[in-house]
């Protein structure tokens, strides 16, 4: 059961496990428009992937619904995968006679909740890794199968992590059916004193305050590109910002002082913003109903005058 790109290669990996594995069913989300709205509805990419194997597929919108469950219980399966799709009621997982477990991106019990690949670069942990564990009624919860742990490269998004947690949560997967399989999986409880949160992302949250640290602002930034993307004000229009980095960059004393968080200063073709202790260069960025354009760009169409201009 899964839905998005971060799910692809577990259905790849357990479709070619060199194992006497069968997958009897796929299940993720219905079609719909993923480029806009106004586009046509296309399937996931979970569903593209079922279909390339020949793999029998079900799109379901309500998991909680008592159909959903009957269906499931009719192929009788021995296990249940869950990677990226949503919350089960134990009517549906409890179908699965050795277990349902799902592949968590993050070392659990750290960065339990929706979102533990942004929220770990966000952080600025220098360290994640992917989890397989039980599910119980209590959303990431469950007691822990196997977890493997990957160093967070220093300039490296939350989509590129993601993609490698992908890869090496599919890896994962295989091991974790293997032990199953074999009866030699040993699942442990989590620590609950270690716990920490990863919730949704949401309007409010993916902001970016210009008064914080400029590494902290570089990795809210790359903690939420490409998408959501973190966000900010420039003449009452929403920006997206997608790439930035620490900036080796200072303006006259005078000019310096006068310079609050949030202030722009362009030179040349470069883009600089003032956070709490200094400067951050915007290297990718796209203003609301426009395309996403390079700082180069960006500044063409720009110019600083006296009473510079400023995110907020």
């Amino acid at each position: 059961m899964g839905t998005p790109e971060f799910a692809v290669p577990s259905l790849r990996a357990i479709a070619e496990a060199d194992s006497d594995f069968e997958i009897v069913l796929v299940v993720t989300g219905k079609d719909k428009p993923r480029k806009n709205k106004r586009s046509e509805p296309e399937p996931t990419p979970v569903k593209k992937t079922a279909r390339e194997l020949g793999i029998t597929v079900l799109e379901i919108d309500d998991v909680k619904s008592p159909r959903f469950a009957g269906t499931v219980a009719r192929y009788q399966p021995d296990v249940i995968v869950v990677a990226a799709f949503r919350i089960l009621s134990p009517s549906v997982f409890e179908q699965a006679q050795l277990g349902a477990f799902n592949l968590h991106a993050s070392l659990l019990p750290r960065y339990r909740g929706a979102a533990p690949v942004n929220w770990a670069i966000i952080n600025g942990d220098k360290e994640t890794g992917v989890t397989t564990f039980f599910l119980q009624k209590r959303v990431d919860t469950g007691n822990i199968i196997l977890r493997e742990k990957t160093t967070i490269r220093p300039e490296e998004t939350a989509g590129e992590l993601a993609e490698r947690l992908s890869v090496l949560g599919a890896r994962l997967v295989v091991r974790t059916l293997e032990l199953i399989r074999d009866g030699k999986a040993e699942p442990l409880p989590q620590d609950e004193a270690l716990v920490t949160k990863a919730p949704k992302l949401t309007a409010e949250n993916t902001r970016i305050d210009w008064a914080e640290p400029v590494d902290a602002i570089c990795d809210f930034i790359r903690g939420l590109s490409p998408r959501p993307a973190a966000w900010t004000v420039f003449n009452h229009r929403k920006v997206k910002i997608y790439k930035a980095v620490p900036a080796d960059f200072q303006l006259p004393e005078s000019q310096e002082q006068a310079m609050v968080p949030g202030s722009l200063s362009v030179d040349g073709n470069r883009l600089f913003v003032m956070g709490l202790d200094g400067w951050v260069e915007i290297l990718s960025l796209q203003m609301e109903g426009k395309r996403r354009v390079s700082a180069v760009e960006f500044c063409c169409g720009f110019r600083c005058e006296e009473d510079c201009p400023s995110f907020s």
